[in-house]
């Protein structure tokens, strides 16, 4: 694992997708909401709600929760009001960790995700302390194998994409955030199959983990997936497949 956090290559390889299906609901459900709260609810005018609703779709979300999840942020149905934060700290072996939470209880996020930390090898840090390390950008990557080289790239760099790279048996496509669906599109329009695409936060350099940190650091961001409050996390460990799969 490295370069991109590809924690959700993690969760595949764990066998977890499905045991945490009803959880990856409820945080896709918070994240449809306040985007419609945030730029209302016609996704058309909305790239953040469009993200959200094809994430949604993806995860075989049923059309009714997501049109609940819509009216609840336009205010058309009572909802939960959920405040935005990041939380940044430390992993085992110094890796850096980046976390997004959604809650209706900030006391209770803060305290909970410094406990996740403490317990397993890591610790929080004063605002900023990691952010510097990651920049938001647009992730599209493909299956080696599956896609031809040329064509993607053509497509990509083509649709606005800021570059086409090559690791760990896939191909990535970087872009700049504003130009993410865009590329997005063109590429779904050429009927190239997708892996995975979001918006996400690149590490702009790695911490190589082996042995107890590895085994500690996969535990952290277990564990930080499954508090309620979290919406997404990011770290910058690599990890070798041993110790993920």
């Amino acid at each position: 694992m490295s370069g991109h956090n590809k924690w959700s290559s993690i969760k595949h390889k764990k066998g977890a997708a499905d045991a945490r299906r009803g959880k990856v609901f409820t945080k896709l459900i918070k994240e449809i909401t306040v985007a419609a709260r945030s730029g209302g609810g016609d996704q058309g005018a909305n790239p953040r709600l469009r993200s959200a609703i094809i994430a949604a779709k993806a995860e075989n979300m049923p059309k009714d929760n997501i049109e609940r999840a819509i009216k609840k942020g336009t205010g058309e149905l009572e909802g939960a009001s959920y405040e935005e934060s990041t939380y940044e700290g430390y992993g085992p072996g110094g890796a850096a960790v980046f976390v997004e939470s959604l809650t209706d209880n900030k006391n209770r996020a803060v305290a909970e995700i410094r406990h996740i930390f403490n317990k397993n090898g890591g610790s929080m840090g004063e605002a900023g302390c990691v952010a510097w390390m990651f920049k938001k950008k647009g992730y599209i990557s493909f299956e080696k194998g599956v896609v031809e080289e040329e064509s993607l790239m053509e497509k990509a760099l083509e649709a606005g994409a800021e570059d086409v790279r090559e690791d760990d048996g896939y191909f990535e496509v970087i872009t700049a955030p504003e130009d993410f669906e865009a590329v997005r599109e063109a590429i779904e329009a050429a009927e190239l199959p997708i892996n995975d695409a979001e918006v996400t936060m690149l590490p702009d350099t790695t911490a190589n983990l082996e042995g107890k940190e590895a085994e500690q650091m996969v535990r952290l961001m277990e564990s930080l997936e499954d508090c309620e409050d979290v919406q997404k996390v990011y770290t910058n460990a690599d990890i070798p497949e041993e110790y993920v799969s």
